[in-house]
């Protein structure tokens, strides 16, 4: 594999790992508090999420060997930080991963019968086919994320070109003061990708080199294709716009739903697998296990005692998990600065009072995550 097919490869995972549940959940978010307001969330964010991406890029490759997060938190704060990645990290992706069963399963139904009633069974399905591009690994993540993504990206240009003129620029000037906060943990959670570095560093392991760009690519991507979906079908539908946004605007939109959350669903699983297998010395079957089949048990119980809605595992799983995990990252990243293996291909400034004005960001944002 020449080092433009690795580039392509480690951009695609990116990507992948970012464009998932947010295609459902941006949109609705967006209708509720305004599109202006939620598009300067989307940048702010994306800017924030850029930012810790490179500076656990930067920790990654100032370690020799491979982990994941929980893994380099251990090595650069001790234990009791990497319980608190570690229990992040399963709870950011048990939530995403339950979400996708929910929105590829009620997707599915909504696609073949026009109602919900069989999102459980699709939702089954989903996750069972999943289990086993899960077991074969790296394989499966290099060559479906990338054939995934090219097809995600088609589908968008495809779909701004056919309904851009159906868009009402009307249905941009509302603005609801009240639903101010509620974009933020949606989208935290659509761009979340810290989980992704690591395999990232597997991919690029022979030209280490081109991570940092793989890292900007990847996030400017994703960045763009959730500001023109969302431009588009908040244009179309308004204030109208579905809690599932894909569902009420026709096939080519829920088969683009499906598959973001088929390359995420994906690359997200993988990354908590390499956890297990990685810095806890679980045995594969065992971690396949954790990660395959028990989030199926626990996305049957919610869905079927009705607990929580698909927005709200996103906004919570957004805000908790992606919370914690970035409060991590910044600190791991002044450690490894001082106590690295080796000389990273590039380094990006950090002082406290980044560290501590970013925490202070991720903690209000969980706290008004419950409050409000």
């Amino acid at each position: 594999m020449g080092d433009k097919m690795r580039f392509f490869s480690a951009v695609s995972v990116l990507v992948g790992t970012c464009i998932g549940a947010g295609v459902l959940g941006i949109p609705y978010v967006a209708a509720k508090a305004g599109f202006f307001i939620s598009l300067a969330y989307i940048f702010l964010v994306a800017g924030i999420i850029l930012l810790l991406n490179l500076y656990l890029g930067e920790v990654v490759l100032r370690t020799k060997g491979n982990h994941q997060i929980a893994g380099y938190a251990e090595k650069y704060l001790g234990k009791r930080w990497k319980l608190i990645a570690q229990i992040s990290m399963f709870f950011g992706i048990y939530s995403a991963i339950i979400a996708y069963l929910l929105g590829v399963g009620s997707s599915f139904s909504f696609l073949f019968f026009k109602d919900f009633r069989y999102t459980l069974l699709f939702g089954g399905i989903f996750g069972i086919l999943m289990s086993g591009l899960l077991y074969r690994g790296m394989k499966s993540l290099k060559k479906f994320e990338r054939i995934g993504v090219g097809i995600i990206l088609v589908l968008i240009i495809f779909i701004f070109i056919m309904f851009f003129n159906s868009i009402e620029y009307v249905n941009f000037i509302f603005y609801d003061f009240h639903s101010l906060f509620l974009p933020f943990g949606v989208i935290l959670f659509a761009l979340m990708s810290f989980y992704a570095i690591p395999e990232l560093k597997i991919i690029l392991s022979r030209n280490k080199k081109l991570l940092k760009n793989s890292i900007i690519t990847g996030t400017f991507i994703s960045v763009i294709f959730y500001a023109l979906f969302s431009f588009v079908v908040v244009g179309y539908m308004g204030r109208n716009t579905p809690e599932v946004a894909t569902l009420a605007l026709g096939t080519v939109f829920i088969v683009l739903g499906i598959l973001t959350m088929f390359t995420s669903y994906l690359a997200l699983g993988n990354a908590l697998i390499e956890n297990l297998e990685f810095d806890e010395k679980v045995g594969k079957f065992k971690s396949w296990f954790l990660v395959s089949i028990v989030p199926i048990i626990l996305f049957f119980i919610i869905e079927y005692f009705g607990v929580f809605s698909f927005t709200m595992i996103l906004s919570i799983g957004g805000v908790v998990a992606g919370g914690l995990i970035a409060i991590v990252v910044l600190f791991m990243t002044k450690s490894a600065k001082k106590n690295g293996d080796r000389n990273p291909e590039y380094s990006v400034p950090i002082n406290w009072f980044v560290v501590f004005f970013l925490s202070f960001i991720f903690i209000l944002g969980m706290v008004l995550e419950f409050v409000l």
